[in-house]
């Protein structure tokens, strides 16, 4: 795959910008392919990095997460990255022929063509997902419809907790940490019952630990449902929070806060 960018020129030690080319790159604990996942770099996105060892790189993404990734994974950054057309789930042929598919928001290089899917310019985003509750839990509640749950995963293939609700966010242009925990620490905090009637695209937050840390984390879709990605139900699942289910139950006894994101 060839990506077009201005430090060709450069040596590797030279470059402190890099950009994933793959169309998703794990994001490890370890400079070691056998490391632990921490999260998924999904092609487009713009990394810093922080330090080297051999073909290794330690990267900070947009959102402020760090851990290693392969410079096999990655091409300097031309700069431009945020102008690329937006994936939403499409399939592309690039330069040099070869046929790839690209996960919701993965960014395509300019010279890529079309072959199947979905996809946007960059400057519809705003319009197709607007910054407004309803649009966000319209997403959450369609768009991953299916995912695996994923330790670190944040694609339709496979995506964690907050993975799945960093990417949701995301798409509507609002920033969020990586992490539950983390998310937890933005917007202003509406009740701790996880069975009211919440607003749509509030946040639940949950806690499975006797110290009561954040662990987990779901989008309320208004009229009393949630949706999240759980390994107890095998991926992305609507919960109706007041029903007798007994892991329902369970997380209404778990959940340690509902915050709102939007003003």
């Amino acid at each position: 795959m060839t990506i077009p960018f201005s430090t060709a020129h450069q040596s590797a030690e030279a470059i402190t910008h890099w950009c994933v080319r793959a169309a998703v790159a794990p994001l490890l604990a370890e400079a070691r392919i056998s490391g632990s996942m921490t999260s998924q770099l999904i092609s487009g996105a713009v990394l810093t990095m922080l330090e080297r060892d051999g073909d290794w790189l330690r990267v900070r993404g947009a959102d402020g997460y760090e851990g290693w990734t392969h410079i096999g994974y990655l091409a300097p950054s031309n700069g431009g990255e945020a102008t690329w057309r937006l994936s939403l789930g499409c399939v592309v042929r690039e330069m040099n022929g070869v046929v790839r598919s690209l996960p919701l928001s993965a960014r395509l290089t300019p010279t890529a063509q079309v072959v199947s899917g979905p996809v946007i310019d960059a400057n519809e985003q705003t319009a197709r997902f607007p910054h407004a509750a309803a649009a966000i839990a319209h997403s959450a509640a369609t768009l991953f419809s299916g995912a695996s749950y994923l330790w670190g995963g944040v694609t339709t293939n496979g995506c964690d907790c907050s993975g799945f609700v960093q990417q949701i966010f995301s798409l509507h242009g609002i920033a969020l940490p990586r992490d539950a925990w983390q998310q937890a620490l933005v917007g202003t905090a509406q009740s701790s019952d996880a069975g009211a009637q919440h607003v749509a695209a509030d946040l639940l937050y949950f806690s499975d630990r006797d110290d009561r840390r954040i662990t987990h984390v779901g989008i309320a879709l208004g009229e009393g449902r949630m949706v999240h990605s759980a390994l107890r139900r095998g991926g992305i699942s609507i919960e109706q929070m007041d029903t007798a289910d007994d892991y329902v139950a369970r997380l209404r006894v778990q959940c340690v806060g509902v915050k709102r994101v939007l003003s």
